[in-house]
């Protein structure tokens, strides 16, 4: 091989009639054994090989004497252990490896002849591969670039999700400081859609996580239309909370959560490849970023260039990330977007219920409001809910997921879930046809409540000309004239009986009498 000095092999032409003379000789070899050999043969392969008779000749004598197939191979010198030390001691450096072994032989005169300069750098080409270059002079991170990876099978939406954490390479500013957050995110393998994100101006927590899994299993607005719960989630073992944390969170709901080895990002591919396309595409045109090209001395090029707000920062990569879903055509979908391409999978989603997602990763302010009738008031804003009518006065708590302030939960002092609220201001017409539905509602049933009490409270009665009791106007209905008629005949019967009428006659002489035990025995027996 030839090096051109910009680090590119050329491999040098085979010369003529090496490649199959192995064969040939073989071959030619098993003829002869069997008394079949002649000169034809010999000239056919001289003719197939580019070679003279004679040397096809000497080629078969050489396989007969010493059973030798191809040429004696040339004295070289080739990369020992003991070079391959001294490349990774002097990171890849083939000049201070040669002075090092010219040291070594200076030493020692039993050691074997030292190469040439020229000599060590064609046996190092030759010898070792790109990658094993690559990694002795720069490490492991530079030898997996010259790796062969392969694909995973193609799966369906939902099949597999992957999640990580990446520090972002742009300083914002935070309360006065300028840091660079990181950002924690899960991304469907099939469709491409990123179903879940959570940002933090410091390196990310339990709580990172959980916000992101929450936006990701959650389907309703905002967080949808991707989303549900996935078969199995790939994280990296090497962030040892997030493994943790994400096979707590979803093991509730029987998915499993698979932990690669750390330091392995070729076993999730596809959130590293999220990762590298995030910066190119958004993060690298942000102010800050910090692998910008400098200037001598490694001075920025526009030191005073102001610094993104955090808030400003995460809405901008919110909104990148939105364009990601709905307008990106990553090249393995086909030409379509995440978004398409999520809605023509066919594969079912397995959703979870709202009160199971309620105290799902939610944050709590710890303090306590009150529902007006403007709802309830929370970061200088009013949010609204159906459910709310009928409730002013009622002291909630409220819960919110980071970064995500259209939506709220909303609970009692006693921890029970009331229910979401939206952003009044931003209240779509389903929502408000909702509340209006709700109060028409309670109006409604309040009315016929009192309708309901103001029969039983007041009975009208027929208009007379007589001077007679009065009488109901409302006709009774059959069950009540049954027992009004039974009970007028019952209180008849009672008052025609007149047991005085007519006087009982004493009791004849022979007729036993009742004994009564206040008299004494014998006054019994006498009477």
């Amino acid at each position: 091989m030839s090096d051109d000095g910009s680090g590119a092999q050329h491999a040098q032409p085979v010369r003529p009639g090496e490649v199959g003379r192995a064969a040939a000789v073989q071959r030619l070899s098993a003829l002869e054994t069997a008394g079949e050999l002649t000169s034809a043969h010999v000239r056919l392969v001289a003719g197939a090989l580019g070679k003279s008779e004679r040397t096809v000749w000497r080629w078969l004598a050489a396989c007969r004497t010493e059973g030798r197939l191809e040429r004696v191979p040339a004295g070289r010198f080739t990369v020992t252990a003991e070079v391959r030390r001294l490349l990774a001691l002097w990171g890849g450096n083939a000049s201070r490896v040669h002075a090092e072994l010219l040291e070594l032989a200076r030493k020692d005169p039993a050691r074997p002849q030292v190469p040439s300069l020229a000599t060590l750098h064609r046996a190092i080409r030759r010898d070792l591969t790109a990658g094993e270059r690559a990694g002795l002079r720069q490490g492991e991170q530079a030898r997996r670039a010259h790796d062969v990876f392969a694909q995973r099978p193609p799966t369906h939406r939902n099949a597999v999700w992957e999640g990580d954490h990446k520090r972002v390479p742009v300083r914002v500013e935070v309360e006065g400081e300028l840091v660079c957050p990181w950002v924690t995110w899960f991304i469907d393998c099939a469709t491409k859609v990123i179903v879940g994100v959570a940002v933090t101006p410091h390196a990310p927590s339990r709580d990172a996580v959980l916000a992101a899994l929450r936006c990701a299993i959650d389907r309703r607005t905002p967080y949808g239309p991707a989303g549900g719960l996935p078969a199995a989630i790939r994280v990296d073992r090497g962030k040892e909370f997030l493994c943790r944390t994400v096979a707590d969170a979803m093991g509730a709901f029987a998915v499993a959560v698979i932990d690669l080895p750390a330091y392995t990002p070729h076993l999730k591919g596809t959130v590293e490849a999220l990762n590298d396309a995030a910066e190119e595409m958004h993060f690298a045109v942000l102010p800050r970023y910090t692998h910008r090209q400098k200037l001598t001395g490694g001075r920025p090029a526009d030191p005073d260039a102001p610094a993104l707000t955090f808030a400003s920062f995460v809405s901008g990569l919110l909104g990148w990330v939105s364009w990601w879903n709905s307008e990106h055509r990553p090249s393995a979908l086909d030409g379509r977007t995440p978004y398409e391409a999520w809605e023509a999978d066919p594969a079912p989603l397995a959703d979870v219920p709202a009160g199971h997602l309620a105290r799902f990763a939610l944050e709590d302010d710890g303090r306590e409001r009150v529902l007006t009738s403007h709802g309830v008031r929370w970061h200088r804003r009013d949010y609204i809910a159906d459910w709310m009518v009928g409730r002013t006065g009622t002291r909630v708590v409220v819960r919110h997921l980071p970064h995500h302030d259209d939506l709220i939960e909303v609970f009692d002092t006693a921890g029970r879930h009331l229910g979401s609220a939206h952003l009044a201001d931003a209240a779509t017409g389903e929502q408000i046809r909702a509340l209006k539905a709700a109060r028409t509602a309670a109006a409604r049933q309040l009315r016929a409540d009192l309708k309901a009490a103001e029969r039983l409270r007041r009975d009208r009665f027929q208009a007379q000309t007589t001077g007679m009791a009065p009488l109901p106007r409302r006709t009774p209905s059959r069950d009540e004239a049954a027992d009004e008629l039974g009970a007028r005949a019952g209180g008849g019967r009672r008052e025609l009986a007149r047991p005085d009428l007519i006087p009982h006659s004493p009791a004849p002489e022979h007729w036993a009498r009742p004994v009564d035990p206040a008299v004494p025995e014998q006054e019994n027996e006498d009477s």
